[in-house]
C-alpha cells in the first residue's frame, strides 16, 4: 500500500506522522487471549487500574481473571457461550472481562442503568447464559430472569476489590448507610469473590481460539425499536487496538513510562472497552476507572493523586471538568494526548482545554460496529479542530451518494468504511445487516454504511455534517427516536408520539417528544414517570410538547424532519 499511486488514491496517508504504517497486522494475535498473555507477562509488576484508592498490577489481573475463567468453566460454560456484564468503573469489571475471554465466553457489554425492560431485551436477544452483576442493580434483574436463558448469577458489591478491611467497610457504607442496594431475591447467585475462591482451585484450561470467534456482542440501536448486537470478532479488536498503538507511537515514543490514563468512560462502552482497557495490553498503561463521573468533586479528587499521561473522554466531560472550581488544582503538567470521540468537540471547548492544559484535544471517529475507531486526527501539527480526521491504519473511508456512486471531494454523502475493524453483522439480524451493507460493483467489496453524512476534503480530512439516520446523539451515547416512541405509546393517554433530537449546550443533543392526547387529562408528568420506568436517564425526554396533530405524509407516516426542521428554524 506504500506507494506513490497509493497516496494518490489515499490522500490522508500524506497526513501520517513519521512512524506509523499505513497498514497493520490484524492476523498479529491468533486471539485476544495470546495478547493478554503477552501483555500481563511483560507489564507483570506494573499498575494496571486504579480506583477508590485500590491499585492492581498486570500480575494480579493475570491471576484474578484466570480464577475467574477457571471458575466459568467449572460452572459448564463452553466456548461461545454468551455472559453479560452489568456494572460501572469498578476493578471488578477488567477481572469479569478478560475472565470472560480467557474462558472462551462471548462477552455482551450492558448498561447498569437499564430498565428491567431493556435488561430483558438484551439478555434475552444474546441467549446469555450467565451474568456479572453490580448488587445496586440485582433487584432489575429479579424481575426479568425467568423470561431469560440466565442460568448462573454472578453478584458483586462496590468493594469486594477493595481488600480487607476497607471492603467490608465500603460495602457497609454503600447497602446500609446510602442505602443504595435495594432488596432482591436471587437464590442461587454466587458472590464475585467466592466465585474468584472456588476458581482458585480449580485447574484453568486455555481453550482453542481463533481470531475469527466472537469476542464481544455489543448493543446499539434498531430501526425497529429494539437494540440489536454488533457481532466483533477477536480480530476486530486485536485490528483496532494494533491500529490504535500505532497511532500513538508517535507520543509513546516521547515517554520515559507507560503513563497514566484516565478511564472516564463507561467500560461497557466500545470507546472505553478498546482505547482503554484492551490498549493497555500494548502499552502497559494504568487505567483510572472512575465510577461515577457526574460526581466532579470526587472525578477531580482522583486526577489530584496522579500526574495523568492521557484523558479520553466526550465533549460534555472535558465541558463539565472546565466549568468546575477546582479544576485549577490538577496538575496537567505530564498531560501528553486528549482523545475525545462519541459526540462532536465543540471548538470553544476544545481551545479552553488547550488553554487549561497546554494539549489540544484529538477528535476522532467510530461506532459500536467497528470495534470502534474508524479515524482520528493524527497526533501531530496536522490536527485539524471540526474534523473526525483521516482514516486508521488498514481503514478505507468514502463518500457514497445517493445513487450509489462515490462522490468526489468536497461533495456530502453518507460515510462508508471499510477495514479489518468491522463487524461480521448484527447478531441473528440478517435483515438488519443488510441495510447497513454496499457492495461495490466494480470490484465486489463490502462497505459498512455509518448512517452519517460527512465531506472528505482533497488532503483526505473527513467531517460530518449531518446523519442520515434518525438517531439523537445525548452526551456521546446514541439513542433512537423509535425505542423512545415504542415506550411513550405504551403510556395510558397516548394517542400519538413523533420524537426528534434537538440542540442542547450541555449534551449536544437532547430528547424531545412531540404528543397527541388520546385522554386529555394526561399530563408530562404522568409521561415523564412511564418514561424514567422504562427508560435509563439518557434516554429520557428532556421535552415534552403536546399537539392537537403531527405532520405526516400522504400514506400516514410521520414526519420527524418537519419536526427537527420546525425545531431549527424556532431555535
Amino acid at each position: 500500500m506504500q506507494t506513490n499511486t497509493t497516496i494518490d488514491t489515499f490522500p490522508w496517508l500524506k497526513a501520517y506522522p513519521a512512524g506509523v504504517p499505513f497498514e497493520i497486522n490484524a492476523d498479529a494475535y491468533g486471539s485476544l487471549l495470546d495478547m493478554m498473555d503477552e501483555g500481563f507477562t511483560a507489564f507483570s509488576a506494573l499498575p494496571a487500574y486504579s480506583n477508590m484508592g485500590k491499585e492492581l498490577t498486570f500480575g494480579q489481573i493475570n491471576q484474578l481473571s484466570e480464577q475467574f475463567a477457571a471458575y466459568l468453566q467449572s460452572l459448564g460454560l463452553q466456548k461461545g457461550d454468551r455472559i453479560a456484564i452489568q456494572m460501572p468503573n469498578l476493578l471488578q469489571y477488567p477481572v469479569a472481562m478478560f475472565g470472560a475471554l480467557r474462558a472462551g465466553l462471548t462477552v455482551v457489554n450492558t448498561n447498569p442503568l437499564y430498565t428491567p425492560r431493556e435488561m430483558q431485551h438484551q439478555f434475552k436477544d444474546s441467549g446469555a447464559k450467565a451474568v456479572v452483576i453490580l448488587a445496586n442493580f440485582a433487584e432489575n434483574l429479579e424481575k426479568i430472569i425467568k423470561d431469560t436463558d440466565i442460568k448462573h448469577v454472578i453478584v458483586t458489591e462496590i468493594g469486594d476489590m477493595m481488600g480487607f478491611p476497607k471492603r467490608l467497610l465500603v460495602n457497609f457504607v454503600v447497602k446500609s448507610i446510602k442505602k443504595m442496594v435495594p432488596p432482591y431475591n436471587l437464590p442461587r447467585a454466587v458472590a464475585f469473590n467466592d466465585a474468584l475462591s472456588k476458581g482458585a482451585s480449580q485447574a484453568y484450561k486455555k481453550p482453542k481460539m481463533q481470531n475469527t470467534d466472537l469476542a464481544f456482542i455489543q448493543y446499539t440501536g434498531g430501526t425497529t425499536g429494539v437494540s440489536k448486537g454488533a457481532m466483533l470478532t477477536h480480530r476486530n479488536i486485536i485490528a483496532n487496538v494494533e491500529a490504535n498503538t500505532f497511532w500513538l507511537k508517535p507520543v509513546l515514543d516521547n515517554m520515559t513510562d507507560p503513563g497514566v490514563v484516565v478511564a472516564a468512560l463507561p467500560l461497557y462502552h466500545i470507546y472505553a472497552l478498546t482505547v482503554n482497557a484492551l490498549s493497555s495490553l500494548k502499552n502497559g498503561s494504568m487505567n483510572i476507572l472512575i465510577t461515577n463521573p457526574r460526581d466532579l468533586d470526587g472525578f477531580i479528587k482522583d486526577l489530584q493523586k496522579y500526574k495523568v499521561t492521557t484523558f479520553t473522554g466526550v465533549n460534555t466531560l472535558y465541558n463539565g471538568l472546565l466549568n468546575h472550581p477546582k479544576i485549577g488544582s490538577v496538575d496537567f503538567s505530564a498531560l501528553k494526548l486528549t482523545s475525545a470521540g462519541g459526540m462532536a468537540l465543540q471548538g470553544v471547548v476544545a481551545s479552553r482545554w488547550k488553554d487549561l492544559t497546554g494539549n489540544l484535544p484529538t477528535e476522532g471517529y467510530g461506532l459500536s460496529e467497528t470495534s470502534p475507531v474508524l479515524s482520528s486526527n493524527p497526533l501531530s501539527d496536522n490536527n485539524q479542530i471540526g474534523t473526525i480526521g483521516v482514516p486508521f491504519p488498514s481503514t478505507e473511508m468514502r463518500i457514497l451518494r445517493d445513487d450509489n456512486t462515490w462522490a468526489n471531494s468536497g461533495e456530502a454523502g453518507e460515510i462508508c468504511a471499510l477495514g479489518p475493524q468491522v463487524m461480521l453483522g448484527y447478531f441473528k439480524r440478517p435483515d438488519e445487516t443488510e441495510k447497513v451493507t454496499h457492495i461495490d460493483t466494480a470490484d465486489g467489496r463490502s462497505w459498512f454504511k455509518t448512517g452519517d453524512v460527512g465531506v472528505m476534503d482533497s488532503n483526505g480530512y473527513f467531517k460530518i455534517v449531518d446523519r442520515k439516520k434518525d438517531m439523537i446523539l445525548v452526551s456521546g451515547f446514541n439513542v433512537y427516536p423509535n425505542e423512545i416512541e415504542d415506550v411513550v405509546a405504551k403510556c395510558s393517554g397516548v394517542l400519538e408520539v413523533a420524537c426528534v433530537g434537538v440542540a442542547d449546550d450541555k449534551s449536544t443533543e437532547a430528547v424531545k417528544i412531540f404528543v397527541v392526547k388520546k385522554d386529555e387529562s394526561l399530563t408530562k408528568e404522568q409521561i415523564m414517570a412511564h418514561c424514567r420506568e422504562n427508560l435509563t436517564a439518557y434516554k429520557c425526554p428532556k421535552h415534552i410538547e403536546f399537539r392537537s396533530e403531527l405532520p405526516k405524509t400522504n400514506v400516514g407516516k410521520i414526519l420527524r424532519r418537519a419536526l427537527r426542521d420546525e425545531q431549527t428554524t424556532n431555535k
